[in-house]
């Protein structure tokens, strides 16, 4: 059984962080690597954070639900009946059966397990044979809610009872979105990449969040961008990565019929990325999602100004399936291998107060909301 981190271990996990990110080191190796700050990770951050789930024309149609899990635990969301779209744990209250799965439209929520019924409004309708029961009241009987948002064409929830909205905690995040993608909510889902990586979470997002390492890993991306516009800015919990593109050829896609000419991407605390790469009008939304210590699995979604690819979106879609990620995810289920010896216990921040894509300030911004929450849990 994973022991859970004592108070000592919140406060040696703090060490050489610095909230000065130009004096600061990186957050610590135990953080990547011990399966109790793993399940931390899971009660502290995730289950506590507002989690991407879909767009939203998934679910404009009364009736309509999706599941997912969020922190390893099932989840249902529906549009009731009323236009209302609410969220639940996809738990039945008489044996804990999961109701519902993959997605599509329903009118009621049966369990598959004892044909408990439930309405979209999480309320009990019928539970057969139970007639005969004493003190048993079908209508104080309701599915668990969990907290669920739409924000900027997206379905997010946070399983924290507490959670207060996704306008509120994202402060100018959707001015800023909107200001760059103003039809994302008539944007439609046109294809799903998917990725299973031996690396912890953090690493993935730490790897996300800075360009220092593009020159040296990501040549054509570095062709792609035009680096010398790239600024990264960080937020209360988001970073905002923004950069035009290249003027001249480059040899990830051909973008010279581009519409969209800035390459804009959002980092969204803990787990949730928007990208807007040159092209047409379109966003490709990254889901990271921790499966173990040293696991994540990854999905892009892209949504576009059509449900079919572009000649240009297909290359895109390639580029980044066969030589961005794969180029990416060798390096963060490197550095995993890397943390797991004796060799390295944590490293220098490389800071630009200038804000250039070159620079790790998002990354400390980052470990920063990390240590954040697990100050939090030790309170």
């Amino acid at each position: 059984m994973t022991k859970e981190p004592a108070r000592q271990d919140f406060e040696e996990v703090r060490t050489g962080f610095d909230p000065d990110p130009s004096r600061s080191l990186s957050l610590r190796k135990e953080a990547y690597v011990d399966p109790a700050w793993y399940r931390t990770d899971l009660d502290a951050i995730v289950a506590r954070s507002w989690q991407w789930v879909c767009h939203v024309e998934k679910l404009r149609q009364p009736g309509a639900y999706v599941t997912t899990r969020i922190a390893g635990r099932p989840i249902a969301v529906a549009r009731g009946r009323d236009g209302e779209l609410r969220a639940f744990y996809n738990v039945c209250k008489h044996r804990a059966h999961e109701l519902l799965s993959g997605e599509g439209v329903t009118t009621r929520i049966m369990c598959p397990y004892h044909a408990w019924v439930y309405g979209l409004d999480g309320g009990l309708v019928r539970a057969p044979h139970t007639e005969g029961l004493k003190d048993f009241d079908p209508s104080s009987i309701r599915l668990e809610s969990v907290s669920v948002d739409e924000f900027c064409g997206f379905v997010f929830v946070n399983l924290d009872p507490e959670a207060r909205p996704m306008r509120e905690r994202a402060g100018n995040l959707e001015t800023e979105i909107r200001h760059w993608a103003p039809d994302i909510e008539n944007l439609t889902f046109g294809r799903r990449l998917s990725y299973d990586i031996k690396s912890n979470w953090k690493n993935v997002v730490d790897n996300f969040l800075e360009c220092y390492h593009c020159p040296t890993a990501h040549k054509d991306f570095c062709d792609l961008v035009d680096m010398d516009t790239y600024k990264v800015t960080t937020h209360g919990i988001y970073s905002s990565h923004m950069a035009e593109a290249g003027k001249g050829a480059n040899t990830a896609y051909d973008v010279s019929n581009a519409t969209v000419r800035t390459h804009a991407v959002w980092w969204i605390w803990p787990t949730t990325c928007f990208m807007r790469y040159p092209g047409r009008s379109s966003m490709i939304v990254l889901n990271i999602i921790p499966a173990g210590p040293d696991r994540t699995l990854e999905t892009y979604d892209f949504f576009l100004e059509t449900p079919e690819p572009n000649e240009m979106e297909v290359e895109a879609m390639r580029y980044l399936d066969e030589v961005l990620q794969r180029e990416d995810i060798d390096i963060v289920e490197s550095v995993q291998r890397g943390m797991a010896t004796p060799a390295f216990t944590q490293g220098r921040i490389v800071n630009d107060p200038g804000g250039s894509g070159k620079s790790e300030h998002a990354v400390h911004h980052f470990h920063g909301l990390v240590l954040d929450a697990y100050a939090e849990a030790a309170a």
